[in-house]
Formats: structure tokens, C-alpha cells, sequence
């Protein structure tokens, strides 16, 4: 006996044509090769690369209009792994390219393959591996290049030689935006500010030693930032600085940067008119007690309110809301002030890169700034033009939020200030643009944001869930992981999961799972993992069924290797299958090839994610009579009494889903034996030791059900486990675990282990025997104690001088044990019960009457099973000599009164 765990239109005859049904019934054709040609090629904009390949095969107009000059300007590749074939591949269509962004240290080197002589930008990320020949090749190849940005990964393999070369080889260079290399030489800079004279933007974004000295040579220079980078010589830095005679903005965030360098640059700078110092520890002590002022200068810090101070910069003599100074700005941008446009544009990017490097880190103390002005900064960012400012600004706010990586803790009051602040609508609608760089991000942010239960709430409401099922679609892995990242955490709430169902979520999901099936553990455990929330409401894991949910997930237990994909597959198994009395899953998932053997092995994983769950699922499985049988078939009894043995040290939800597992498998005679045979008991009496109800039950259960048999009976015995279970059914918290010990020991001294133990003790002398008598005085002894706390002794003479139906009612209902009602007994078992009333100790009939009693009162889900098995058996007779025996206590009489009463009760609603 166990309980389970829960936890196209009509096609057109003509080629190019369309039918589509209007609003009256005649039938409209569209000619969509009629479009004019601009119309043509403004859709194609608006597509990904993929899409526009495979409608540019259409037909020769739209290839010609496909590979139009300005439809490749600008490449953003970073989604796609670009090798030398690939490049070459695009080559034809790359001769006005103009921009492109991708990602990797190899796609950068395969660059010189697209023959795109003409590039003038190009920005890179995750170029760890990046050597010097391959930057010296590419600037090589591209002298027409103005900007150049790879970051913000370390780029420990580049050197100033490289740098060198880049300036010799671009003279034209505008902006160079490097990350993490270990020296910048003052022969590399000079370089730049001998073969550069337009060189207007430089970035050193954490990165080693610098020379100051040689930066202050570059006379052309507007902007720089050292944001992060170590080592400087603030004193030379300050002085040399300050006499650049166009600088207009500085970043020295996350720097050692001292409140005297600071005050220094902001008097003798003649040009400068912003100093951006965020999460520089000297500088905000100092300024906390000794603030610089600096007229007309803006300085940005933590604990300066940077929209209200840029608000007061750009709008002096006007008021307007400091949150909304960025959009305002864009709105009456002055075209003819270039110098303040340009220093706004970069001021954009540069607080961008500075908040997703705090957020990353987030450093102490920073709480106060994230809750005051931090959510509402990056929000004002996500609104920029800029497409790599929406994108860093989406990422710090998925980032921020997050206090806890491993547990996925989400820190509610700064998710909360999001969205307050309306970052949900915003969010929603940069994901539904048509950048799938800026779709992943946004995605991201709204998963990380949706751990929030409010917040989750109103993703839903501004209609999240529809948008997050069509990014899932996306042919984009990154796009499609952070999309099932979002479901999965929406599929927490109860309230979303029908929501998440009717969008088409389930089946995105399933189809996810078959997309990416191999090497992209990213997507498959978010779609996993929302899976196993869905398949936990019962409409829904029907919905999973249907969508080839079951083969899927039994796909990814069979044949995948990652850890966090197998534990959210098997979780999702063990949801399906705990709807066993709602619909078939339980015996779909058993009846999938390789289901229970693939789980049964999961069980042997060095993970223990994967063991609980997987465990879990077997419980939930057993509870279905040919797939109990199929698992030991397949290992089970063998594996999870190993298990059980192993765990006794391990997590408080492993320790009772392999007990649990061991009581589902143990229903069965040829089980329990096994389990037995197989040295089951012990473990399973460790674990009946626990502190923990959840896993002493689920350990009381197995051992009641192994009880039944004489030799597992005399095992328990044996092995000391007459203690533990009296322990159990004295001092347990757990009604359930006190019952089921007592009714354990009630089978293990109804008389029929006696035959066995005396055949054992034979040999051995009588001290075992009386160590065996001595066991049953105290089982029986704490058995008539239990059976004692359920006495109610006004009650009980009322219904002894009553026959009234209502006063039996109420000793009914003060005595019975809710979760008894999800017991289920065999024909077998409830025939040892009547045959216990017939038992010559009195505290036995007492404790089978009362067990009959909890199976059989009204409303208990199997219930009726139990009463037309008392019936088939003849039982009233006995329960009549029960209840009218002159040596049985008025506990069992009255218990047998209610019995009979119950009897009678399904006897009158079967007829009905």
C-alpha cells in the first residue's frame, strides 16, 4: 500500500498567389510578386537572416531584390557560428558591408572571408581566445575601419604589438573599445596618435597597466574611459588629462581613482564637461562628506542622483521628470549642438557597460542605489537608440535582480521597482522587435523578473505569456533558451499554467525539446523544467501527453548527459504520472519504450537532483499495477534498496522519495519479498529513524507493507526493528506514521510469524525466544496505547447506550485519520483485518477495527473498493461478533459498530 508523490489556406493555382478569405464570401486574390519593389525590400528588412534567405529562393525578382545593398550594410551574426565556409558563403552579397557584429574568437578570424573591404565597424564579444595575428589580420585586410570594439571578455592573448598594428593599418580609426588586456605600452598609443588624427572615442575597459602619459598625447581625443582597469597613476593621469584639448567625457567607474584626481581633472580641464566615477570606493567616501561642485560639469557617482543631476545639466531652466530626462532629451535633441548630442550618446553606452559590471558583481551596499535610481536608470537606457545600450541595459536588469545564482533567488524589492517603474510593457516590447539579439536579452530579464510572484503576475497581464510561446518558436537557440527560461518560471503559478497551455506554450516546448536535442543543455532544461511545472496541474499534463510530451521527456532520461536537463526531465515524468486517478499518463509514461529502464538507472547518477527526482517518478509510476511490475523487472528493487541505502545521509526529499519508491514497489507480494530478500529492511528502518515525518512516513509505509509476509516480518525482528517502530507509533508527529507502525506491528504479532520464529529459534536456545516474547509485549503495548489516544470516553458511552446513528457519527469523526483516506488495501490485506477480529488478544481486534474503520468511512477516495471487499468476504458476520462480544473492549465494539454502519452506507449508494 502506498500514496503517491505530488508535487496553409486553399493554395492558389497560379505560382505566387494567394487566396485569402475576405469578409464577404467572394474570394480575394493577392498577387504578392506585384508588390512594388521598395515595398518588397522594406519587409525583407524586417526579417532574420534565415527567413530572408529562404524567401529571397522564391523566385528571381526577390533574390535580386534579397541581396539589395542596403539590406547588407550591417550584419549582426552573434546568434550563428561563423567558420570560413560560412563567410564565403555570404561573400557575394558582403561588397557594401559596412557593419557587423558577431561573436567568438574563430568568427573573427573568418572574417577576411566575407571580402567586405568596405567594413567601417565592427563589434565583437566572447573573444577570449583572440590572438594577436588574428586582430593583425583583420585590420589588416579592413583599413577603412572607424571603430573597432571587442569585449568585454579578457583578451589575455593581445598585446600592444597588436594594438600597433591596428593603428598603422586604420588610419581612418574613430573609436576603439578593447577589453581585459594585461598592458596597454605607451608605444602602442602613441601609434594611435601618430597614424589616427580623427581618433575621437577610447575604451579600456578593465584592463591591466595603461600609459597615462601616452593617452594625454592622443590631442584628438573626446571621450575615454578606463572604467575597471588597474594600476593607474592617478597623479600623472589627472595632470596629463587635463590638458587634452577636446575631451569631453571621462569613465573612471569601478576604478581606485582618489577624490583629489577627481577634483584635479574637473578644475584644470578646460573641455571636459563629464566625469562618470560609479562604484569608486575613494571617491564616494570623500564625497559623502566633502562633495565636489564643479559649475557646469556634470560628476556622476552611486550616491549622486544621476537622472535628477543630468536633468538639471541638459534642462536648466525647466522642469521635468528626472526618470524621463534621457526620453526628453531624445525628443528635443538640438541637431546643430553635436558636442551634446554626442556626449549623451555616449554617456548612454558608457553607464550601460559600468551597471552591467556592478550588477555582475554586485558589490555591498549597493541595495539603496538599485531600489532609489538604478531600476529607473536601466529602464531609460532600455529606451535608447542605440541597439548595444537596450541590449547591456536588458542584461543588467535581468542581472540586478538576481542575489542568488544556484537557488535562483530573486531579490523581490528590487524586481518590484521594475515594475513599478512600467519595465514590464517595456520589456514586452522590446522582445517582440525584430532583433533577435535584443529578443534573447529582453527574454531574459522577464524570466529573471517573473521569479517574482507579482511580477509574474503582471508579465501575464500585459500578455508575456503569448509573446514568450512565440519566441520559443524562434529558430534562434538563444533566443528560444531565454524564451523557456521565462515559461518555466511563469509555470510556477498555479494561475499561469492554463494560461501558458491555451497560448500554445506546451507544445512550443515539446517542440523545443526536438529542435534542440543534442548539445544545447541551455534550452532543453528550461523547456524541461517548465514542462514538469505544467505537467503538475492535471489539464495541463494531458496537454503534454497529447503534444508528444511523454516521448520527449523519456528521449532526454535515455540519452542525454547533462545533470540539470535529467533531473527537470524526470521531474516532469514523475508530475505525468502522479495524475494516475485523473488520466492514462501514469501508464503512458510506463508504456514508453526505455521509459522505466531509463529511469531506474537515474537512480545510480552521481547527482543527487537526479536520484530524487528519479525516484520520484518511480514512486509515482508503481502506483499502476503493470508498470510496478515492469520496474523490478528492470532493476527496480535491486536499485532502490541500494538507494535507500545510500541516502541515509543525503537531503530530506531523496530520503523519502526512495522510501517512497521501495512502498509503491512493495504492494506486490513477489515485491516485497524481493525487497526482503535483497536486504531492504535495514535501510528502510535507518530511514524510519529520521526526525523528518515526511521520510519516517514514507519509511512506515514501506515496512507495513513488507510486514505482511512472515519472513520480512522476522527480518524486522531481527534487524532491531520492533524499537523503531514502536518508537513511530508512541512519539511520531505524523498520525499516519503512527498508524501505519502500529498496524505493521499489529500484522508482525497476529500470530502468523510464530511458525517462523520458532523455526528459527530452535537451534539457538530459548534466550532468542524470550527475546522474541519480550518484542511482542511491547509492540502489543504500545499498539493498545495508540489505539488509546483515538478514546473518547463520553463519546464512546454514548454510543454504547445509544443506537442512534448520530452518536456513532461523532465518535466517526473524532477518530478519523483524513490521509487514511488515500490508502488503498488489497483483497489479501483487508482479509488479514477480519481475521485479527477474530484474534484472541483484544488490543489486535481493537486495532483491525479501528483500521477498518479508516478505510471505510464515507468520502475516503477507496473506500467503496474496501467495503465490497468486506462484503465479498463475509465480513459483517464477523464485524456483528465484534461488536456484541462480552470480552472485547468498547473500543473495538464501537469501532466495529461504525464499520458495520459504513458497510451499510456504500451497500445503499452502490444500489441506488
Amino acid at each position: 500500500m502506498s500514496r503517491r508523490v505530488r508535487r496553409r489556406c486553399a493554395a492558389a493555382a497560379d505560382k505566387g498567389k494567394r487566396t485569402v478569405a475576405s469578409v464577404s464570401a467572394t474570394p480575394v486574390v493577392v498577387d504578392w510578386t506585384s508588390l512594388p519593389d521598395d515595398t518588397v525590400v522594406q519587409l525583407f528588412s524586417y526579417l532574420n537572416y534565415r527567413d530572408r534567405a529562404s524567401l529571397s529562393s522564391t523566385c528571381r525578382t526577390w533574390r535580386a531584390l534579397g541581396s539589395s545593398p542596403c539590406l547588407w550594410a550591417s550584419l549582426d551574426l552573434r546568434s550563428y557560428r561563423v567558420c570560413t565556409s560560412t563567410a564565403m558563403a555570404l561573400s557575394t552579397r558582403c561588397g557594401h558591408l559596412q557593419s557587423l557584429r558577431l561573436r567568438g574568437a574563430d568568427s573573427v578570424f573568418a572574417i577576411s572571408s566575407l571580402r567586405a573591404r568596405g567594413l567601417r565597424e565592427i563589434s565583437a564579444d566572447g573573444c577570449r581566445g583572440l590572438t594577436d595575428a588574428t586582430l593583425a589580420v583583420l585590420a589588416a585586410r579592413h583599413e577603412c575601419l572607424q571603430s573597432i570594439q571587442i569585449g568585454p571578455e579578457q583578451l589575455d592573448r593581445v598585446s600592444s604589438d597588436a594594438l600597433r598594428n591596428v593603428a598603422v593599418c586604420c588610419e581612418q580609426l574613430r573609436r576603439v573599445r578593447l577589453s581585459g588586456l594585461r598592458e596597454i605600452d605607451g608605444e602602442a598609443i602613441s601609434a594611435f596618435a601618430r597614424h589616427c588624427p580623427d581618433l575621437e572615442e577610447v575604451t579600456f575597459l578593465d584592463c591591466g597597466n595603461i600609459d597615462e602619459g601616452a593617452l594625454g598625447k592622443i590631442s584628438s581625443l573626446r571621450f575615454l574611459s578606463i572604467a575597471g582597469s588597474r594600476n593607474v597613476k592617478w597623479a600623472t593621469a589627472s595632470l596629463s588629462w587635463s590638458k587634452l584639448p577636446k575631451l569631453l567625457g571621462l569613465d573612471v567607474s569601478r576604478t581606485d581613482i582618489s577624490h583629489i584626481a577627481v577634483s584635479r581633472l574637473l578644475s584644470q580641464s578646460k573641455s571636459l564637461k563629464l566625469l562618470c566615477a560609479l562604484n569608486c570606493p575613494s571617491v564616494e567616501e570623500q564625497e559623502m562628506h566633502n562633495p565636489i561642485f564643479s559649475k557646469g560639469k556634470l560628476l556622476l557617482t552611486i550616491f549622486t542622483d544621476i537622472l535628477k543631476k543630468v536633468a538639471s545639466f541638459l534642462f536648466p531652466h525647466s522642469l521635468t521628470d528626472s526618470k524621463l530626462v534621457f526620453d526628453q532629451w531624445r525628443c528635443n535633441v538640438k541637431r546643430k549642438d553635436r558636442c551634446l548630442a554626442d556626449m549623451m550618446t555616449w554617456m548612454e553606452w558608457i553607464l550601460s557597460q559600468s551597471l552591467l559590471k556592478i550588477a555582475e558583481t554586485n558589490p555591498h551596499a549597493m541595495d539603496e542605489f538599485w531600489l532609489k535610481q538604478g531600476a529607473s536608470l536601466l529602464l531609460s537606457l532600455v529606451r535608447s537608440v542605440q541597439e548595444d545600450v537596450q541590449e547591456k541595459a536588458a542584461t543588467a536588469l535581468a542581472t540586478f535582480v538576481v542575489i542568488d545564482d544556484e537557488n535562483a533567488n530573486v531579490d523581490p524589492a528590487r524586481s518590484e521597482a521594475v515594475m513599478k517603474d512600467g519595465g514590464i510593457p517595456l520589456l514586452l516590447h522590446l522582445a517582440r522587435c525584430c532583433r533577435e539579439s535584443a529578443q534573447s536579452e529582453a527574454a531574459k530579464a522577464i524570466a529573471n523578473l517573473s521569479v517574482n510572484a507579482k511580477v509574474a503576475k503582471a508579465v501575464a497581464e500585459e500578455g508575456g505569456i503569448a509573446i514568450l510561446t512565440n519566441l520559443a518558436k524562434s529558430t534562434n537557440r538563444l533566443v528560444a533558451e531565454e524564451a523557456a527560461g521565462g515559461l518555466w518560471n511563469l509555470s510556477v503559478g498555479e494561475e499561469h499554467k492554463a494560461a501558458i497551455a491555451m497560448a500554445g506554450g506546451v507544445k512550443a516546448l515539446v517542440d523545443l525539446i526536438f529542435r534542440w536535442c543534442e548539445g544545447n543543455d541551455g534550452v532543453l532544461e528550461r523547456a524541461a523544467g517548465a514542462l514538469a511545472n505544467l505537467a503538475a496541474d492535471d489539464k495541463c499534463s494531458l496537454e503534454v501527453a497529447r503534444s508528444g510530451g511523454v516521448h520527449a521527456l523519456v528521449m532526454l532520461a535515455r540519452s542525454c548527459k547533462a545533470e540539470g536537463v535529467l533531473e527537470q526531465a524526470a521531474r516532469a515524468l514523475a508530475n505525468l504520472a502522479a495524475h494516475g486517478d485523473n488520466n492514462g499518463n501514469n501508464a503512458a509514461v510506463g508504456q514508453e519504450a526505455g521509459a522505466l529502464e531509463a529511469l531506474v538507472q537515474l537512480t545510480c547518477s552521481q547527482n543527487e537532483g537526479v536520484r530524487q527526482e528519479a525516484a520520484g517518478a518511480l514512486w509515482n509510476l508503481s502506483f499502476d499495477d503493470r508498470n510496478r511490475e515492469a520496474i523490478a523487472a528492470a532493476g527496480g528493487v535491486e536499485a532502490l534498496v541500494a538507494l535507500a541505502r545510500d541516502c541515509t545521509n543525503a537531503s530530506e526529499g531523496l530520503q523519502e522519495r526512495a522510501a517512497g519508491a521501495l512502498w509503491g514497489l512493495s504492494v506486490s507480494e513477489a515485491n516485497s519479498i524481493a525487497i526482503g530478500r535483497e536486504g531492504g529492511v535495514g535501510p528502510l528502518l535507518a530511514l524510519a529513524r529520521s526526525e523528518v515525518e515526511d521520510v519516517h512516513e514514507t519509511a512506515a509505509g514501506a515496512l507495513w507493507n513488507l510486514a505482511f509476509y512472515s519472513g520480512n516480518a522476522l527480518h524486522i525482528v531481527e534487524e532491531g526493528g520492533v524499537p523503531v517502530l514502536v518508537n513511530l507509533c508512541s512519539s511520531s508527529g505524523s498520525k499516519m506514521a503512527r498508524f501505519m507502525s502500529a498496524l505493521a506491528l499489529g500484522y508482525m504479532f497476529d500470530g502468523r510469524m510464530d511458525e517462523v520464529a520458532i523455526m528459527g529459534t530452535s537451534g539457538e536456545g530459548s534466550s532468542k525466544g524470550a527475546c522474541f516474547e519480550g518484542a511482542r509485549k511491547m509492540a502489543l503495548k504500545h499498539i493498545e496505547a495508540f489505539v488509546g489516544t483515538f478514546s473518547h470516553p463520553n463519546l464512546f458511552s454514548l454510543a454504547a447506550a445509544s443506537s442512534a446513528p448520530a452518536a456513532l457519527s461523532h465518535v466517526a469523526e473524532a477518530v478519523f485519520i483524513q490521509e487514511a483516506g488515500h490508502l488503498r488495501c488489497s483483497g489479501a490485506e483487508i482479509g488479514r483485518f477480519v481475521s485479527m477480529l477474530r484474534n484472541p488478544s483484544s488490543i489486535l481486534r481493537a486495532c483491525a477495527a479501528f483500521a477498518l474503520l479508516q478505510f471505510t468511512i464515507p468520502g475516503g477516495r477507496h473506500a467503496a473498493h474496501h467495503a465490497a471487499l468486506l462484503q465479498k468476504s463475509g465480513a459483517a458476520r464477523v464485524l456483528r461478533g465484534a461488536a456484541a462480544s462480552a470480552t472485547a473492549p468498547i473500543e473495538a465494539k464501537i469501532f466495529a459498530k461504525i464499520v458495520l454502519r459504513n458497510l451499510e452506507h456504500h451497500q445503499s449508494e452502490s444500489s441506488a
